[in-house]
């Protein structure tokens, strides 16, 4: 039996096998979209946090049958090249260090400013709760994240 999941927008069929797997490894193995990354293995960290339906989700727990029917959103979909407000903000706030983390840092702070709420300090711990850095940038990414709300706010 196939199941058909919709990522960065073009349609994917799976077999049996891969509906069972965890979307992480379906996005990086069988589709190559490796920026969304392993961290821990129990949706703790936030570095597979990719979109369902605009909605984060970690995609280490979340079996790819859960995805049929959804829209799926990487960090390649984000935007195709690099302009995502997000991401210009993230260059210009020198935010990495590693690297590691930071597609599943983007992603959360994506949904924020999707859900066009008020970007404050409150909203953005909210929003990123779960999302570890081990680097240790948080200062830099609030600032990536209020940089990006003022960008929006502006278009």
């Amino acid at each position: 039996m196939m199941t058909e999941i919709m990522v960065n927008g073009a349609p994917h069929a799976l077999d049996a096998a891969d509906a069972d797997m965890p979307l992480l490894w379906v996005l990086r193995d069988r589709l190559k979209l490796t920026g969304t990354k392993f961290g821990c293995g129990g949706g703790f960290c936030g570095a597979c946090t990719v979109h369902l339906d605009g909605a984060p989700i970690r995609a280490c727990i979340t079996p790819a049958s859960a995805a049929a029917g959804h829209s799926v959103t990487t960090i390649e979909g984000l935007s195709k090249d690099g302009t995502h407000p997000l991401q210009r903000a993230w260059v210009a706030e020198d935010v990495p260090q590693c690297g590691y983390c930071q597609s599943g840092q983007i992603m959360s702070a994506a949904a924020l400013l999707a859900a066009g709420t008020p970007v404050n300090d409150e909203a953005i711990t909210n929003a990123m709760a779960g999302n570890i850095c081990r680097c240790g940038t948080y200062g830099r990414i609030r600032q990536a994240i209020k940089r990006a709300a003022d960008e929006r706010g502006k278009a």
